[in-house]
């Protein structure tokens, strides 16, 4: 029974997992990449000199949680690693493989892609970028969970399987390596799940729902406490 309460535990935990990981996106593109400068007039006359012109900052203003003043900041470091005004898949899976060298994080930062490109158009844009991290860091409890949810949901019909569960479990032991889980066994990923899935699949139809997804997590603590480590980091 006590081993049953660990893998639950873990499992749990690791969807936290999600939030952090996603929040190390801003933390590689911005708090190493940004000038600090008060240059916003510039920033503002370069927001029409590159490839793909991001909308107004009034509107993404009145589209986010973030002041004029932070856009401008946020436009400028990403601006800095994209001059053409869009990121495509290989360049989340560089972030993401500089700053987990110990393992793969290729398929998690595919995965997560696919998350911020939500018109699927095979890129995903400053407003893209900034409309995620709004609801990373700045989101309630409900909007930080659908966008879990729709990470999860990989084939976007609206539910979770286990095996969509499954290969999100696996890609983030991948990425975190052999460093961090060296006595991971092969079954392991797949055993976390099997107890996880069933928490969650309240009435065993085999499907995860939106309802179902968010219920679970709202009455776990250890996820509501992950999901407050970024909160106000900029």
């Amino acid at each position: 029974m006590l081993g049953h309460t660990m893998w639950e535990t873990e499992g749990l935990q690791t969807l936290g997992i999600v939030v952090i990981v996603c929040a190390s996106l801003k933390l590689l593109h911005l708090l190493g990449l940004i000038s600090f400068s008060e240059d916003s007039v510039e920033d503002e006359l370069e927001l029409s000199a590159v490839r793909h012109r991001p909308e107004a900052l009034e509107q993404l203003e009145a589209q986010t949680r973030f002041s004029r003043k932070e856009l401008q900041i946020l436009y400028r470091g990403f601006k800095n690693e994209c001059p053409s005004g869009v990121v495509n898949e290989d360049t989340f899976k560089e972030i993401y493989s500089q700053f987990f060298p110990q393992g793969d994080a290729s398929t998690y930062a595919h995965f997560l892609f696919d998350a911020f490109d939500t018109d699927h158009n095979g890129s995903v844009s400053f407003e893209d970028f900034v409309m995620g991290l709004s609801i990373l860091l700045r989101g309630t409890v409900q909007e930080k969970l659908n966008w879990a949810f729709n990470l999860y949901d990989i084939n976007k019909d609206g539910y979770i399987t286990k095996e969509e569960m499954l290969d999100i479990i696996k890609s983030i032991y991948d990425m975190m390596g052999k460093c961090t889980y060296p006595m991971l066994k092969e079954e392991t990923p797949r055993q976390h799940v099997e107890i996880f899935f069933q928490k969650m699949d309240k009435n065993r139809d085999g499907v995860v729902t939106i309802d179902e997804f968010i219920d679970c997590c709202q009455n776990d603590e250890n996820i509501m406490k992950s999901m407050q480590l970024f909160e106000n980091v900029i």
